[in-house]
């Protein structure tokens, strides 16, 4: 007859969301006890680097047991091997958040619902974890209009310096492509439907909003109607300039005229930046891929 091993479990837990035990003294069998003891240790989601993140709202646990719970999971996932082991505390459960800093956990980002902590957990690997995004990606849109060599310019109604003559648009969004984002910016800030042909140059730079590097891509486009309508809350003035005053305006930007040149270059040689969309092999979902060849945008001149 197979022997069975035989503990006393000293100790009840009574709150809601932890492991009920039988009473003082019961005997329950190993196979019970290590049943109990893995439903104390935080389950998460596994990674393909061996990593596990947890998250407070699928796992809720009563604030006055999360530290024990802490405790035993970072237990089992030394022993496991673990590489890291990731946090996501949701706004209702932020006392979680001291408790996990002094286990070691250091933040790695924040939005407007959640924070995320990590752990590293290998003593013998240095930390390899990347850091957060850190780079803002905008986009500037020159809509030219070949019947009149005109571009479609705008002044900023709060402007960080004195208001300059600019081209329309704005920060690409998440999960936005690059050609959605600058027809969206000149829809919105004045009224013109447009096409998007191609990118044409693109600005980098470092230490930008809140710290981050920006990129600033350039897009040519095509307008579909001329008539203006400004977006009255964030733009104060909106028209259409001849290319060749822009460049030569002293409203203007030495950045901006700077790209100005591009666009004239660009126009007589006509090669471009182009997008051309596909699927991705892996992940099965629509990626974009730029690269340099004759836009096609047909005969153009710059008065």
């Amino acid at each position: 007859m197979q022997n069975v091993i035989l503990f006393r479990v000293s100790r009840t837990l009574t709150t809601r969301n932890s492991i009920v035990l039988p009473p003082h003294n019961t005997r329950i069998g190993l196979s019970t006890l290590n049943a109990i003891m893995a439903q104390r240790i935080f389950k998460g989601h596994n990674d393909h680097y061996n990593g596990i993140t947890i998250d407070s709202i699928e796992e809720a646990c009563d604030n006055k047991i999360f530290a024990q719970r802490l405790k035993d999971s970072l237990e089992q996932w030394l022993k496991d091997k673990r590489r890291t082991i990731w946090f996501r505390v949701h706004i209702p459960h932020t006392e979680w958040v001291p408790i996990l800093t002094g286990h070691g956990f250091i933040f790695h980002h924040s939005k407007e619902e959640y924070v995320m902590l990590y752990r590293w957990l290998p003593t013998d690997e240095k930390c390899n974890v990347p850091k957060y995004a850190h780079t803002y990606l905008g986009v500037g849109a020159f809509v030219f209009n070949k019947n009149t060599s005109e571009i479609l310019v705008i002044k900023e109604k709060y402007a960080p310096t004195k208001a300059s003559w600019k081209l329309p648009g704005g920060y690409v969004e998440p999960g936005e492509d690059i050609e959605t984002a600058a027809k969206r910016e000149v829809l919105e800030e004045t009224g013109i439907q447009a096409d998007f042909k191609c990118l044409i140059s693109f600005r980098h730079g470092h230490d930008y909003s809140f710290g981050c590097s920006d990129i600033y891509m350039i897009a040519y486009l095509t307008p579909q109607n001329f008539e203006i309508d400004r977006c009255k809350r964030e733009i104060s003035e909106c028209k259409w300039m001849k290319l060749s005053d822009f460049v030569q305006h002293p409203e203007v930007h030495a950045n901006n005229k700077t790209l100005a040149t591009k666009t004239i270059d660009f126009l007589q040689h006509q090669m471009g930046i182009v997008a051309n969309y596909g699927i991705h092999p892996i992940t099965k979902k629509q990626i974009c891929v730029y690269s340099v060849q004759n836009a096609d945008i047909g005969n153009t001149s710059v008065e």
